[in-house]
């Protein structure tokens, strides 16, 4: 009988300690840049057990929205560094070396960032990451400046998209936002 109503005794507690009402936790909103990541090649998060393929870059970007403004040269200043979206700043991992404008990048993961202009961006891989925009960004720690010039697009692009396009040489990674798209070819080992 003892053993019994210290059992009951013991279930009744373990109830009242799992019957607590649930801590009310503050969730914080959807951002107004939801943040995004894209591979190359574009299948490689996705493969399946069968395919052997594994990522060669990835870029982690925030995606801000045009929202009727007029976004280069008002928003976004021109010859003004930019973290090339919002947020945090954008990040590029390259998982083996690669080559850009001529110059060899060792793999590692390097901040993104580009000085738009109206006829060209100087497109920028910079040492420090994990920063929050381009306010503690150093011309003294950039890994490598390239240009690329400026095609304007016919129809504007809502919210600032990156994607990649398959070269014989690897990648040519695009970028554009409202009426501006500028290209990068990158030399990517098969």
């Amino acid at each position: 009988m003892k053993k019994l109503l210290i059992g009951l005794l013991a279930m009744l507690c373990m109830h009242s300690t799992f019957a607590q009402a649930p801590l009310e936790i503050k969730y914080s909103k959807l951002d107004a840049s939801p943040a995004d990541i894209l591979y190359f090649p574009l299948r490689a998060p996705n493969v399946n057990i069968d395919d052997n393929s594994t990522p060669k870059i990835k870029i982690v970007y925030s995606r801000p929205q045009k929202k009727e403004r007029e976004v280069f040269g008002v928003m976004q200043k021109f010859d003004v560094v930019w973290r090339l979206g919002a947020n945090e700043n954008t990040e590029i991992k390259f998982y083996q070396p690669v080559e850009i404008n001529g110059k060899t990048v060792e793999a590692g993961t390097y901040s993104f960032f580009a000085i738009p202009n109206p006829t060209k961006w100087t497109l920028i891989l910079n040492k420090r990451i994990d920063r929050w925009g381009a306010f503690t960004y150093d011309s003294k720690l950039d890994y490598l400046r390239t240009d690329v010039p400026v095609q304007n697009l016919d129809n504007p692009v809502e919210a600032l998209s990156m994607t990649f396009t398959e070269s014989p040489e690897g990648a040519n990674l695009y970028i554009a936002w409202d009426k501006t798209q500028v290209m990068l070819p990158i030399k990517v080992k098969k």
